[in-house]
């Protein structure tokens, strides 16, 4: 493969990429790129007419360049089907025996809702594309790779971190809680794979210049922050149907806006009763209104980014392209294997919102408040947390603690409180239950939810996709659905429908993540893994705490407590239950600091 590279003058000659979403724009100039340098392609994607367009593109390409390669498209491919990216594989081994490089590059744009809007569906479906169907092509392109493989993962600038900051996205959790995840993949999969001679790199592009930005991600990010803040004329869910019906068709010729405009009108006025053509033409002229609204707002936002980048100017997909490419180039990649390179170039300032730890010794007040647990574990480590937890909140005087297990078997340790075990995946059971215990004892002044840990001596490499998902499923999707529905619990009724009543709202979420690893020698690896869920947890409470503050203006917070520290000794757990207690008592509250690492202060 080497003599050929020399021989053709072509750096990736004999080298075969996978490169995922590689239908349109950023994946396609990647590929395109990679095309140019003598590899093979193998592109994939859901959609069959866009990889048809590429295939043609890039083998014209590959001849201009006087390659040998080929290309190899897989249509109808969703990264997140453990079957079709098993069977790609496949195909690509029978064609080219290995797989050289593997691009992590398939996203989606996700809902740009604020969190308590956004579906439950479109949260899982954001999450499963951007992390599950990294780890899952990543993992099973493992089996078909040698020394001297490379995985490119591709996130966001938007989870980078440093010491006490972590940068939130408005409108995007689950985007967020995804990207972070993924970043830390990429670390732990350097570590695992480092002894087999494969190198993992994931790169953090800034704002890039395509389609889903300019078309997506702005105009509905836009279209939230009118519906969130009203607009004259129409009700905040009527601006939800501006966004729906009207809003995709930005761009279209003026007929096609205006039939659109029309529509959206006459689907206000059925609503409103008011059917007569005097009044549909009246909303449209509000709908109109509304849409150069949207279109000014999603400007004002895409100006206000430039700025914050050091020449104004965004990447252009072939910018990527090339930092993609570079990134595989064998020395580059092995001075930076394992690291996530910050690409951006954008100066985003965020308030610092890590603590070291929470005044533990404040007198928390809980005097005829309503307090509700939820865990998903069921360690007796984590069993035996919850309780000491739940009789703490008892003893500061609380008016009602009730415990909501995931299993059943659990009920038995939770026999002296108040308690039900619950499906805490199902939205419905999670809702009719906390409306129970409103209705029943009042309002809900706090609820605290306990992932427990998972095994940081197993390799991910090594897991099974059933093993993959109930991870996902413990330590994103079930702190991201009760964060959700505790909060819609606790704010006043009907703030779905109209989001000025969060105003003034208060209430507690805690969310207490997976500890630290504990033991005298830890290795990086085991370090490495421990990071990846936690690391989804911080952006998305950092994402969560902005769109309940600045874009909701309530009072409510969400904390994350993670146990443990650097040092590798056991959590403190009257530190971490005067914590817990402090936080949900509102007796320990700062301006930002959101995130707490309970056993990192320093002991005078």
């Amino acid at each position: 493969m080497e003599k050929e590279s020399l021989l053709t003058g072509l750096k990736f000659s004999g080298k075969t990429v996978v490169v995922t979403g590689s239908g349109t724009g950023i994946g396609q100039a990647i590929a395109k790129k990679f095309a140019e340098h003598g590899a093979n392609i193998v592109i994939m994607g859901r959609r069959k007419e866009p990889l048809d367009q590429a295939s043609k593109m890039l083998a014209e390409v590959m001849a201009s360049a006087k390659s040998a390669a080929k290309v190899v498209a897989f249509p109808g491919v969703d990264v997140a089907d453990e079957e079709g990216i098993n069977k790609m594989f496949e195909g690509v081994r029978q064609q080219f025996g290995k797989v050289d490089i593997i691009v992590n590059n398939a996203g989606v744009s996700g809902p740009v809702k604020t969190f308590t809007n956004a579906s439950v569906k479109e949260f899982r479906e954001a999450v499963a594309i951007h992390l599950t169907g990294t780890f899952w092509t990543s993992r099973a392109g493992l089996d078909s790779m040698e020394k001297g493989g490379k995985i490119i993962t591709i996130a966001t600038f938007f989870t980078e971190e440093n010491r006490y900051e972590q940068r939130p996205y408005r409108f995007r959790t689950p985007y967020t809680a995804a990207q972070g995840a993924k970043n830390r993949l990429a670390e732990a999969l350097a570590w695992e794979l480092a002894e087999r001679g494969i190198r993992s790199i994931s790169t953090n592009p800034g704002p890039v210049h395509s389609d889903r930005i300019y078309k997506t991600v702005y105009p509905k990010a836009a279209a939230e922050f009118l519906r969130v803040g009203g607009y004259p004329g129409l009700s905040s869910v009527e601006v939800e149907k501006v966004t729906a019906g009207a809003l995709p068709l930005l761009g279209e010729p003026d007929d096609v806006v205006s039939k659109g405009i029309r529509q959206v009108a006459m689907d206000i006025s059925s609503t409103r009763k008011q059917e007569s053509e005097e009044e549909v033409g009246k909303i449209a002229t509000t709908v109109s209104g509304a849409l150069a609204k949207i279109q000014e707002i999603a400007e004002k936002i895409q100006n206000n980014t430039s700025k914050m980048i050091v020449d104004g100017e965004f990447l252009t997909q072939e910018d990527v392209a090339d930092m993609v490419m570079n990134l595989c180039d064998e020395k580059i990649s092995k001075l930076i294997n394992g690291r996530v390179i910050p690409n951006d170039r954008v100066f985003y300032p965020v308030k610092p919102i890590v603590g070291t730890a929470v005044n533990g010794n404040a007198e928390p007040n809980l005097k005829d408040k309503v307090i509700v647990l939820t865990t998903s574990s069921s360690a007796e480590k984590d069993i035996q947390r919850v309780k000491r937890v739940a009789k703490a909140i008892q003893s500061a005087g609380a008016k009602q603690v009730i415990v909501l297990p995931r299993n059943q078997g659990d009920m038995k340790e939770y026999s002296e409180f108040h308690s039900h075990a619950i499906d805490l995946l199902d939205e419905e059971a999670i809702r009719r239950i906390l409306n129970t215990a409103r209705t029943k004892f009042g309002q809900i002044d706090a609820v605290v939810h306990f992932t427990g840990d998972y095994d940081y001596n197993t390799p991910l490499g090594s897991l099974t996709r059933k093993q993959w998902d109930s991870l996902v499923e413990n330590f994103i999707y079930i702190p991201g659905l009760v964060t959700r529905e505790a909060v819609i619990a606790m704010a006043p009724e009907g703030a779905l429908q109209e989001p000025s009543k969060y105003k003034g709202s208060t209430g507690f979420v805690v969310i207490v993540g997976p500890d630290a690893p504990v033991g005298k020698k830890i290795s990086g690896t085991a370090r490495a893994r421990s990071e990846v869920f936690r690391g989804a947890l911080r952006p998305y409470t950092a994402t969560v705490n902005q769109e309940l503050g600045d874009v909701l203006g309530s009072g409510m917070r969400l904390y994350l407590v993670l146990a443990g520290n650097s040092e590798g000794s056991e959590p403190n757990s009257e530190i971490l239950e005067k914590s817990i207690l402090a936080l949900v008592s509102g007796a320990e509250q700062r301006a930002n600091e959101a995130i707490f690492y309970t056993d990192e202060a320093r002991v005078h």
